[in-house]
């Protein structure tokens, strides 16, 4: 099984970036956090990908189209609350996805308040700092095992 872990744009400043809302855990800690998670897991890989431009996580979400990505976990960060593109993109290649985000969105500014994207999710998991990827990461696996044709008998 193989998990795609998508970030928007600033989350490479995690750790630095407004450290009274997102904490001092860095993207790479995130990343060292999930791959230490996804041992527990058997034949999981999880691939990380992280950019700033809108543009270029479409084209990683429109690329992982038949890649052999089981399942999608999306910060899209800023894009949450603009992205029509980013919805239509995970719209289109039909993988589940979970969107996640380390702070509470809806106890944001009201422009935070709204998430585009996420009606193109299985799911939402909002405020619960980092260890909402690890959430995220354990329901995905859990919903991938129970939904695939292979577990059906």
């Amino acid at each position: 099984m193989k998990i795609c872990v998508i970030n928007g744009p600033n989350l490479q400043l995690l750790g630095i970036r407004e450290p009274d809302v997102y904490g001092k855990i860095t993207l790479d800690d995130i990343v060292a956090r999930m791959k230490n998670l996804a041992k527990n897991f058997k034949n999981l890989k999880v691939e990380f990908f992280q950019s700033n431009n809108e543009g270029d996580i479409v084209d990683k979400i429109g690329n992982l189209y038949n890649s052999g990505c089981d399942g999608i976990i999306i910060n899209p960060a800023a894009y949450t609350h603009t992205s029509i593109a980013i919805y239509d993109a995970l719209k289109a290649v039909n993988i589940p996805t979970i969107e996640v985000h380390i702070s509470n969105i809806y106890k944001r500014e009201s422009f935070r308040q709204h998430s585009v994207t996420a009606g193109a999710c299985l799911g939402q998991i909002s405020g619960l700092g980092i260890t909402g990827y690890e959430c995220a990461l354990s329901a995905l696996v859990d919903y991938i095992n129970n939904n695939s044709e292979n577990s059906k008998e």
